[in-house]
């Protein structure tokens, strides 16, 4: 059985959970497609902290929906499931009270996922939000791959396989779980039913944190992330080179705060909120160097990730552990499935067997 626990870290955000209960079953995850960085810990990372006090949470680790876009380098995608296990275990993500699982150990979801893509049409695909703007971003036209197109199917089969209330979503994922009660709701009535249960988002209370460049959100694919595996010293570095205000040519000059991106990460950070204001308003009058906002950031930033670096050391040099963690989690997870699975095939009415 897993024992190792693991610190609660310092956390810099919150979430709405007023529809929240005990009974209330909260699925996240994330695709191995690379180490997490501060943009996932602000957005979901601290929320599952906080969630984990009180309700189960069912967390995947989504390498399946990667190869939708990774097919050609599956490889990418095998050697960063260890790297997303670790960062989950390293803030403080306790697999003990927490069902932790790889996706595609699990084969009882592309099942699930089969019955419910018969529900879907492809203009209805084609239609949502988000996919049409991932398709733009990753250049595909009508190269499009199937798996790609269908991914929120399969996402819909990981939060009904779990009987999941709730998932938390930033405001580009809202679209998902529109589709997803869709289906539930058109599998209910097409198979006079009640099997399936629609889910509720948790919406973020933390605004997207910028990449380092301010020209887009952080982003592993655009290199402008600060990762929490991250030295010291690779993070003093990427502060250093941090967009702050273009005309604060000369120390003595008027600094903005607006757009400044140094100063949205102190805001989500910096734990002295009081010599921060102090700070702001000596930077706008003038007299304040770039490089004492930056050193101050960098050194924020350290303070968080340095114990977080520390215990994701300790934990990879603990492979066996990780490998526990891993499949006992998936393996709860599996059961919880094929319960699911079962009531699914009886509704539909192919449970011959």
């Amino acid at each position: 059985m897993i024992e190792k626990q693991t610190s609660h870290t310092q956390s810099s955000g919150s979430i709405n959970d007023l529809s929240l209960h005990k009974a209330s079953v909260v699925l996240t995850g994330d695709r191995p497609t690379g180490k997490l960085h501060l943009g996932h810990y602000v957005g979901s990372l601290v929320s599952r902290l906080e969630l984990q006090k009180e309700h189960a949470q069912i967390i995947l680790i989504a390498d399946t929906q990667a190869l939708t876009d990774n097919a050609n380098n599956p490889a990418k995608v095998s050697a960063n499931i260890s790297e997303v296990l670790l960062d989950y275990l390293a803030v403080g993500i306790n697999p003990g009270t927490n069902t932790i699982f790889l996706q595609s150990h699990v084969p009882e979801l592309f099942e699930i996922a089969a019955y419910l893509s018969n529900l879907v049409t492809l203009a209805r695909l084609e239609r949502n939000p988000t996919v049409k703007e991932e398709i733009k971003q990753k250049g595909f036209e009508r190269r499009i791959p199937v798996g790609f197109l269908t991914y929120p199917i399969s996402q819909a089969a990981d939060i009904v396989a779990f009987r999941t209330t709730h998932v938390p979503v930033g405001d580009d994922q809202l679209p998902m779980l529109e589709l997803c009660n869709e289906i539930v709701d058109t599998f209910n009535r097409t198979y006079n039913t009640d099997v399936l249960k629609r889910c509720v988002p948790i919406l973020s209370e933390c605004s997207r944190l910028p990449g380092l460049d301010g020209k887009a959100k952080m982003s592993k694919s655009l290199g402008n992330a600060i990762y929490l595996a991250d030295t010291n010293e690779e993070i003093a570095r990427k502060v250093s080179r941090m967009y702050t205000d273009p005309k604060h040519l000369r120390v003595e000059d008027p600094g903005h705060l607006e757009g400044n991106v140094v100063f949205d990460y102190l805001d989500h950070f910096d734990k002295d909120q009081v010599g921060l204001r102090e700070l702001k308003e000596n930077y706008t009058r003038g007299g304040v160097p770039d490089s004492l906002v930056k050193r101050r950031l960098a050194n924020s930033l350290i303070d968080l990730i340095e114990p977080i670096r520390r215990r994701r050391e300790e934990l990879q040099r603990d492979p066996a552990y990780l490998e526990q963690v891993l499949r006992e989690g998936t393996e709860r997870a599996r059961t919880v499935a094929t319960d699911t699975l079962r009531e699914i095939r009886d509704a539909i009415g192919i449970n011959r067997f």
